[in-house]
């Protein structure tokens, strides 16, 4: 009766347990976390450790599913909202620096280096940076630090969103203080803030494009993928080059900045995956192929990682911490915004967005006063989403991998 559709079913049916508890809890549980625990236990007792491969999803995650989503991540970032934006651009990738530069000083004294090499990449992002060094350290016969990279993307939020939660509530108050006193007003700029970042895309800006967009009863959902598949194409190749004093630069890397610039130019369409209507399907691959690795994590592998994972995520928050303070001192930010920016790291979009509408909501008396707290909160965090997870994350990956 097992065959390649029941083991679909069975890897769909912990995907959708995850999304469950994360909608019904509004992300405070995160989904990752609950497929993961799904997918552990079922391991451990019942899953055959072929579950994901019997699916066949990994051949597909693994190769182009992997590149089509890197280089759709490019298509959904709005280069003029970044400029808008920059001091968020500035105090996130501070605190970035600040997370990675304390943890790597300072964690190989607790844990071993291997380990935290593995898992700072996917504490500074997703999915993507999560992958890129599972396989790493795999590649290096380093399979405790592969179940760590897993393990780290799959508990990050916890951290996270209480700390977020704090930052942004303190933040709320002191502008609901001074919106309330009178002393500022809501302005169109505001609104339109807020409407920009809603979008949460580049399709915003509707002008003509170097390249000219096809006409709409050619451009299927295939034509899309083409695109996206053949610049991603050209990313492997250029992943291939060795350029003298620095060598080769992930193809990750390419695929990502090969997504934004021919977005920009108009090759690409704006949310591109979204628009062929490929996301989720690709997403789930991407998922049922990194939670392969908990196939080999004991429950004595398990039990030895849990300290590690918990110290090095503490040094990292305060190293972020430290340098978000410094940072929002020079560029006259608010702390409590500037550290929120940075803690989006711990797990982008949507929950920034989610984390951001719920505090306004729940701080807010009127909708005036919510508007307004949208305003100055919600294109930052979304912004900071995109810097750390979507951009800056798949960068230090690239980077780390190399040093395993």
């Amino acid at each position: 009766m097992y065959n390649f559709a029941l083991a679909f079913v069975i890897c769909a049916a912990a995907f959708i347990i995850g999304e469950v508890v994360s909608t019904a809890t509004k992300a405070w549980i995160p989904s990752v976390f609950v497929t993961a625990v799904v997918m552990l236990i079922g391991y451990w007792t019942v899953f055959p450790a072929t579950l994901v491969s019997d699916s066949m999803l990994i051949p597909f995650g693994s190769t182009i599913g992997i590149y089509l989503l890197i280089t759709h991540m490019g298509t959904v970032i709005s280069l003029k909202q970044l400029k808008e934006q920059w001091r968020t651009i500035v105090v996130c990738l501070m605190g970035l620096a600040g997370m990675c530069a304390l943890s790597l000083l300072v964690a190989p004294l607790l844990m071993d280096r291997e380990l935290v090499i593995a898992g700072l990449p996917p504490l500074t992002g997703g999915i993507v940076a999560a992958s890129i060094m599972r396989d790493a350290a795999k590649a290096a016969g380093l399979q405790t630090a592969a179940v760590f990279a897993i393990t780290m993307y799959c508990i990050q939020g916890f951290a996270g969103y209480p700390i977020t939660a704090v930052c942004l509530q303190m933040e709320g108050k002191r502008l609901l203080k001074e919106y309330r006193s009178g002393t500022v007003t809501m302005t169109a700029a505001d609104r339109e803030a807020v409407n920009k970042a809603q979008s949460a895309t580049a399709a915003a800006a509707a002008k003509k494009k170097l390249v000219p967009a096809i006409p709409k009863r050619f451009d299927s959902a295939v034509v899309v993928l083409i695109k996206l598949a053949f610049v991603g194409w050209v990313a492997t190749q250029l992943g291939s080059i060795v350029f003298p004093g620095i060598g080769k630069i992930s193809g990750a890397i390419w695929a990502l900045v090969l997504g934004i610039l021919f977005t920009t130019i108009g090759f690409l369409d704006a949310n591109s995956l979204n628009k062929a209507n490929s996301y989720g399907i690709i997403m789930f691959a991407l998922m049922m192929y990194v939670f392969d690795g908990l196939k080999d994590c004991t429950p004595d592998m398990l039990k030895s990682i849990i300290l590690p994972m918990i110290v090095l995520i503490v040094i990292g928050v305060i190293g972020m911490a430290v340098m978000s303070f410094i940072v929002s001192k020079i560029l006259r930010m608010s702390f409590p915004m500037a550290f929120a920016n940075g803690l989006t790291a711990l797990y982008g979009f949507p929950c920034d967005a989610i984390i951001t509408e719920s505090t306004c909501t729940a701080l807010s008396q009127t909708p005036e006063e919510k508007e307004y707290l949208m305003s100055k909160m919600f294109p930052s965090m979304i912004v900071g989403g995109f810097v750390t997870v979507t951009i800056t994350s798949v960068f230090i990956a690239g980077a780390f991998a190399k040093m395993l």
